[in-house]
């Protein structure tokens, strides 16, 4: 199975633990990276990712993010056709890293994009006529594995 994971979902081990949702999301994050390192999943990651990671004021968590990243079984570098894209489902209300990871993860051919954010999960059930990946949130994905 390929996956592209949004960057929330490697940052969720770095936020504050206490929150039950947050806790349940990371170690469901645990779960995805066991189950890359095993082999049953190949996960994506791409120009957007690292730009977006490089973003991040810390730099511990910036590099430990970045460590995730090595686990990717390819990588793929934002090309023009992903950009007008991209603008496209900036269009239906997606923000504009939001909308290159979707298009980056459509033209990857991902079987899944994963993402923490309620509002990009939202927006591709408002959209989904529109958007030629599955979006998923990460509990709802482990839900669909277990069944």
């Amino acid at each position: 199975m390929k996956l592209y994971l949004d960057l929330c979902v490697y940052n969720r081990p770095f936020d504050y633990q206490g929150q039950e949702r947050i806790a349940l999301e990371t170690s469901a994050f645990i779960y995805v990276l066991e189950m890359i390192e095993r082999g049953a999943y190949n996960v994506i990651a791409s120009e957007a990712l690292l730009y977006e990671n490089s973003k991040n004021p810390d730099e511990q968590k910036k590099v430990r993010v970045a460590t995730y990243f090595k686990l990717a079984q390819d990588f793929i570098e934002i090309d023009n056709p992903d950009i007008e894209r991209a603008k496209f489902l900036k269009g239906l209300g997606f923000s504009d890293i939001d909308a290159l990871h979707i298009a980056l993860a459509e033209r990857s051919e991902v079987d899944y994009f994963i993402s923490c954010d309620d509002e990009i999960t939202k927006l591709y059930k408002k959209h989904r006529n529109f958007i030629k990946v599955d979006v998923v949130s990460l509990i709802e994905f482990i839900g669909l594995e277990v069944k």
